[in-house]
């Protein structure tokens, strides 16, 4: 899920459907509510946030120290009126990058796929069995061949991993994929996209390592 933050709903609204047409969620706030909110959303929403959009308000600033004392997603402020002391003054307060708008969204995710690489290394690996997964864009290796993925399947997977050792309910996933607004999907879509990713892991490793429990949830290493 992506973040867009600017007091103008014109803007918000417009982004979260152009992101929408790319298969990415994203969820719109002004910056009353966005403060709001980063503040006191449960962990599990804010670990579904692959970026924040930062559009021109007040205090703008101000936010990317918010959002590092919560989440390390990267952080890329949107500029009208750019000028070197202003975009000076915005990588000082914390922002990963500065984009000038106009600007599609293919390149906003490129430059957020970007930001996960430069920060990546092999620590950013996480390996259970013969499952790895990283966090710098590149595919999942299973039973060491890397494995595409349709975006969600992928998300999902990530999620399961990051969360190792522990289960996760499907609204938890549900939040991670399609984001903790989106009125528009069903909550047991969920159960689709684990269906088909549990399948393509059964087939390439020859048995299925989500584990599932009625009421507690689904898990990778864990009993």
């Amino acid at each position: 899920m992506i973040v867009v933050v600017d007091n103008r709903e014109l803007v918000t609204s417009g982004y979260q459907s152009l992101f929408a047409r790319e298969g990415v969620s994203a969820a719109g706030f002004d910056a009353g509510e966005f403060r709001d909110w980063v503040e006191t959303a449960p962990e599990a929403d804010i670990s579904a946030v692959e970026a924040f959009l930062l559009g021109d308000f007040d205090d703008r600033a101000v936010s990317p120290r918010l959002i590092r004392a919560r989440s390390k997603a990267p952080l890329i402020a949107l500029s009208e009126n750019r000028n070197l002391d202003g975009t000076l003054d915005l990588f000082a307060a914390g922002v990963d990058d500065v984009v000038s708008k106009p600007i599609h969204v293919k390149e906003i995710l490129a430059r957020v796929g970007a930001i996960r690489r430069r920060e990546a290394s092999e620590a950013a690996r996480t390996v259970i069995g013969e499952i790895s997964v990283y966090q710098d864009g590149r595919d999942a290796e299973v039973a060491g061949k890397p494995m595409a993925l349709p975006r969600r399947e992928r998300r999902i997977l990530e999620y399961l991993v990051s969360n190792r050792g522990r289960r996760v309910s499907k609204q938890q996933l549900f939040n991670a994929i399609y984001g903790i607004f989106d009125e528009n999907v069903e909550e047991n879509v969920i159960e689709s996209h684990i269906s088909k990713l549990r399948k393509k892991l059964k087939m390439r490793l020859g048995y299925d390592p989500v584990s599932s429990k009625r009421y507690l949830g689904y898990g990778i290493g864990v009993e």
